[in-house]
């Protein structure tokens, strides 16, 4: 697991703001945000996660059967807050196999969630192009919609928006995507009385 901050795009190392910027640096992608080191699977990692989130930290719940939470991540520092957050989640696959999503909320132009993705950008773009949507999540009694986006081969993307943040779910391997038509329902794990006992499994690499 690493140990220090690294770009949200593309995960390299980041010159630590100075005397003369108050700014990460990427070699790659200039001043970015850094990506915080993944926190664990575990009511301390959701805590210190959850202190410095600006956007919302999305479970489903209840949890599809036979799921785990597999870890934690934020981007974003103690001047800025964490201005993208995942969870990280672990399973079985609807058709076979074990299954991985991450569940994502950023503000626009960050690009955590378009380099989990697999995607070049900051954001997806234009995402319904006046398409009906393939999936929805209920956030707050209200039905989210979700496109699809094309994305690397290995995995599914669908993203959306909610409380007016990207909302992404990336799943793998991409039939894994089927989960994400099951009426999933969402809560912000910073609520007030958001204190469940939540079943954690082994930490999740694709939050490194």
């Amino acid at each position: 697991m690493r140990v220090e901050p690294t770009c949200p795009r593309c995960s390299g190392p980041l010159q630590e703001p100075s005397v003369w910027s108050s700014d990460w640096h990427c070699a790659v992608h200039g001043a970015v945000l850094p990506k915080q080191p993944p926190k664990s699977p575990s009511p301390e990692g959701l805590a210190t996660v959850a202190r410095d989130a600006w956007v919302p930290l999305w479970l489903p719940w209840p949890l599809p059967m036979g799921w785990l939470v597999t870890g934690f991540g934020a981007v974003g520092d103690e001047r800025t807050g964490s201005r993208a957050c995942a969870v990280a989640l672990s399973g079985p696959g609807l058709l076979h196999g074990p299954a991985d999503m991450l569940l994502i909320s950023e503000e626009p132009g960050i690009g955590f969630g378009a380099a989990c993705a697999g995607l070049d950008g900051l954001d997806p773009g234009v995402v319904s192009d006046a398409s009906a949507p393939h999936a929805k999540v209920e956030v707050r009694g209200h039905p989210v919609p979700l496109w699809a986006v094309d994305a690397a081969p290995d995995r599914a993307v669908y993203v959306g928006e909610a409380m007016g943040n990207w909302l992404w779910g990336v799943l793998w391997p991409a039939e894994a995507g089927v989960l994400m038509v099951e009426d999933l329902a969402l809560i912000d794990l910073r609520e007030p009385g958001m204190e469940l006992d939540l079943p954690y499994g082994a930490f999740s690499p694709h939050l490194d």
